[in-house]
C-alpha cells in the first residue's frame, strides 16, 4: 500500500487479536510501530516472511488507555520513537453484555471506560500532537478506530458493548468533520465476529455451541473472520490509497449487515457445507 514505508504508528491492544494483526500489518508495509496494551505481548510482530520486527520497526509500551496520563506518556514516547506520529489504530477494548436489567453499573461504567473514553483519550492526545506537525505530503495524519458491527446495528444481550461501539461509531464521524481541513482523516473499523481470544471468551463456554453456529451462520461467507483480515483494512485506511476517505465506518465483517438470509440461499442451492 502507498504512503506506509517508514512511517510510525502506534497501535493499542497491540498484545493480541485485531491488535497483533494490525501491528505485523503495517511492519510488513514497512512502517515503524509502537504497540501499547495493559499486559506485554507474547514478542515481537512479525515482519514478514516470518522474520521477527526488528528494534527499529516494533516497540512496545505498556498503557492502560482509561488512564490519561498513561496515554499522555505513550504519546510522547511514540514522538520520541518516530519523530511524528503519521498515524494511529486504536484497537484497545474488552467484550461484555447482557440485557439491562442484569448487568451491573460497575459493570456499564467498566465498559464504557475502556471501549468508548479509551478512544477519546487515545484520539484527543494523538490528534493534539498530530496539528503540530507540518502538513506532509496534505496530510499531518490518520485516525483509525476499530468500532464493530455492533456499533452499528442492535443484537441480543449487546447493551453495553452495543452502546459503547456506536458511540466509537458517531465519535469517530464528528472527528472526521472537525479535523479534516487540518490534513487529518479519521475512519473507523467495525469488524464482524473476528476469531480472536476475545470471542473466544463469549463463545466457548459450555451450551454456547449453537449459538456461535448461528453467528457464524450470520456472516454471508460462513465463517468468522481472521485478525488479519482487520489488519488489512486498518493498513489501507491508514495508507494513502484511502486519501479521499475520511468519517465512514468500515464494515469488515463477511457480509453480516448486508441483510437477513433466513435460510433462504441454501434452498435455492446458493450456499451449502463446502463454504
Amino acid at each position: 500500500m502507498k504512503g506506509l514505508r517508514g512511517k510510525c504508528f502506534i497501535v493499542t491492544g497491540a498484545a493480541s487479536g485485531i491488535g497483533w494483526a494490525c501491528a505485523e500489518r503495517l511492519i510488513e508495509e514497512g512502517g515503524r510501530v509502537l504497540g501499547a496494551d495493559i499486559v506485554e505481548p507474547p514478542g515481537s510482530p512479525s515482519a514478514g516472511s516470518g522474520d521477527p520486527a526488528s528494534d527499529e520497526s516494533w516497540a512496545f509500551r505498556l498503557t492502560d488507555v482509561t488512564d490519561e496520563a498513561s496515554v499522555v506518556e505513550l504519546v510522547a514516547a511514540a514522538a520520541g520513537f518516530g519523530g511524528r506520529i503519521d498515524g494511529v489504530v486504536h484497537s484497545a477494548g474488552v467484550a461484555s453484555g447482557g440485557p439491562v436489567h442484569t448487568l451491573p453499573t460497575e459493570e456499564w461504567d467498566r465498559v464504557l471506560r475502556v471501549n468508548l473514553t479509551g478512544t477519546y483519550l487515545v484520539a484527543k492526545h494523538v490528534i493534539e500532537a498530530m496539528l503540530e506537525q507540518p502538513l506532509l505530503g496534505g496530510s499531518r495524519g490518520a485516525v483509525v478506530t476499530i468500532a464493530s458491527i455492533e456499533g452499528l446495528e442492535g443484537t441480543a444481550g449487546g447493551s453495553v458493548y452495543s452502546a459503547s461501539k456506536g458511540g466509537v461509531v458517531l465519535l469517530t464521524k464528528s472527528m472526521a468533520i472537525d479535523y479534516a481541513g487540518r490534513g487529518i482523516r479519521v475512519n473507523a473499523v467495525c469488524p464482524g465476529f473476528i476469531d480472536t481470544p476475545m470471542t473466544q471468551s463469549v463463545f466457548d463456554w459450555p451450551g454456547l455451541e449453537e449459538s456461535k453456529a448461528n453467528a457464524v451462520a450470520e456472516h454471508k461467507l460462513r465463517r468468522f473472520g481472521r485478525p488479519e483480515e482487520i489488519g488489512a483494512a486498518a493498513a489501507f485506511l491508514l495508507s494513502d490509497d484511502s486519501s479521499f476517505i475520511t468519517g465512514h465506518a468500515l464494515p469488515v465483517d463477511g457480509g453480516y449487515t448486508a441483510g437477513r438470509d433466513h435460510g433462504v440461499t441454501a434452498k435455492l442451492g446458493l450456499s451449502g457445507p463446502e463454504l
